[in-house]
């Protein structure tokens, strides 16, 4: 009996070793992954009405936050409430400006709080918030885009997500604080998540994907207790240039199995209650990628920039460009990234990461632009670009990224002195030497789409 009960006691004693933080993470994202099989199985769309499946998924949610967070629910939900009375008394051509900047002030002062006491033994209260940000910000553009905006204006993605009449408090709530997402996501459209609640979309079985996700999830969470502390960013000023950028590359590179490993659960959750089906694709095999929010193999391969980051918080850079991107009078680039900035916190090094990407981002763009069709006359000379360009990517995303690590103002300037601030220099003079070239525009009026921006299945259907 001793033996059988033995790897019980082992993974008991490894949660009891982690710290509060992690541990709370992990039981409260478990307790979730068992709790959203139940949700498919026992609460069917077939036969339970949805606003049955809509209170138990509140219901769920704010008993998984009482057990994560305490006491802090309350701000949870009253954040939650706030914004459904705005939606129903503020004027409908103003409700996205007035929820993002409340909703963002409100993210902020938590934001404040946790920078203030950052040993607190807690889980991370913000986490849940900026999920909220996104899902309540994102909720009031599109209503805005559904009640005032022209049918024409919009883009087809635009005419799909808006929201032409405002939910009742049930729905709102389970969209907003529902256990599915409470404490990593990802984001959904509220007209998505509407669509799963009620059943209308015919669906697959997501046993397979989430048995594959799972096990990824072992692997990634081996990955990061492997890679846990093995590199960090020394600072050495004997260290030569080339051993500095390897240093940073290694340590970012260490840091990402903890970001592939929580949002790979929280995908995998989604999927074990039946959320995240995108339809037959046209191999004929079953997707259920709706709502995943990295693709890890072109993050590791990446070869410019934007690759990188379109592969990368997927989600996160969906709401980013619809709420800011789209519809920004100014900068759309330079406002996106200090959106994205204040988002994450208020910590020095997030700013300086977001406020370098702007020329890096920039310059990438006008050299792909300028010298990628040297390089597509053979497959060698496209072998070589790609190599090339490989190095280069995650030359410059390591040190983009430096910062975000260090998060400290006085580390991140030490270090990009240490470097002669050489990726701040040398994109600026790319935009002054390399010819500008105009980027084609879609009739809508916006950028090409991010290929995350996607819904298969309606564009199956529009097709």
């Amino acid at each position: 009996m001793k033996e059988a009960g033995a790897p019980v006691h082992v993974v008991r004693q490894m949660l009891r070793d982690l710290p509060t933080e992690q541990r709370l993470f992990l039981t409260g994202q478990l307790s979730a992954l068992i709790l959203a099989f139940l949700f498919r199985y026992c609460l069917p769309p077939s036969h339970c009405r949805p606003n049955v499946r809509h209170g138990v998924a509140t219901l769920l949610g704010i008993g998984l936050s009482v057990y994560c967070f305490g006491w802090l629910t309350v701000f949870l939900v009253g954040e939650v409430i706030l914004c459904y009375l705005m939606l129903l008394m503020i004027d409908p051509r103003r409700i996205q400006i007035y929820t993002l900047l409340i909703t963002m002030v409100y993210l902020t002062f938590f934001h404040i709080r946790r920078y203030a006491n950052p040993l607190v033994d807690e889980l991370d209260f913000t986490v849940a918030l900026m999920t909220l940000t996104q899902k309540m910000s994102r909720f009031a553009f599109e209503y805005h885009d559904g009640t005032v905006r022209n049918v024409q204006s919009l883009t087809p993605t635009q005419r799909r997500l808006a929201i032409r009449s405002p939910p009742g408090i049930l729905p709102y709530l389970s969209y907003t604080v529902g256990f599915l997402g409470l404490l990593a996501g990802p984001l959904c459209s509220f007209n998505d998540y509407k669509i799963f609640i009620n059943g209308e979309e015919k669906k697959g079985n997501p046993n397979v994907a989430v048995f594959k996700k799972l096990w990824l999830c072992c692997f990634l969470l081996a990955a990061h207790i492997m890679l846990l502390d093995q590199f960090s960013i020394s600072n050495d000023p004997n260290n030569s240039f080339l051993y500095i950028f390897w240093e940073l590359y290694l340590t970012a590179a260490s840091k990402r199995p903890k970001y592939y490993f929580a949002w790979t659960l929280a995908d995998t959750i989604n999927n074990a209650a039946g959320f995240g089906y995108n339809g037959i694709s046209d191999d004929g095999e079953e997707r259920w990628d709706l709502l995943s929010n990295l693709n890890i193999l072109r993050i590791e391969t990446a070869t410019s920039f934007k690759m990188f980051i379109d592969n990368w918080n997927i989600q996160t850079a969906v709401w980013l460009k619809e709420v800011c991107y789209d519809r920004s009078p100014f900068n759309p680039l330079l406002s996106t990234f200090l959106l994205s900035a204040a988002w994450h916190g208020v910590h020095p090094g997030y700013y300086f990461t977001f406020l370098t990407a702007v020329p890096v981002t920039l310059a990438a763009r006008r050299i792909r632009q300028t010298l990628r069709p040297w390089f597509q006359h053979t497959s060698w000379s496209r072998v070589t670009y790609s190599l090339i360009t490989w190095i280069c990517t995650q030359m410059a995303m390591s040190y983009t990224v430096a910062p975000f690590i260090l998060l400290g103002l006085g580390p991140s300037l030490q270090l990009y002195r240490s470097l002669g601030f050489c990726l701040h220099i040398l994109p600026l003079l790319l935009l002054l030497i390399l010819p500008h070239r105009q980027r084609l525009e879609t009739k809508g009026g916006s950028s090409k789409e991010l290929p995350c921006d996607s819904n298969y299945n309606h564009l199956k259907k529009e097709t």
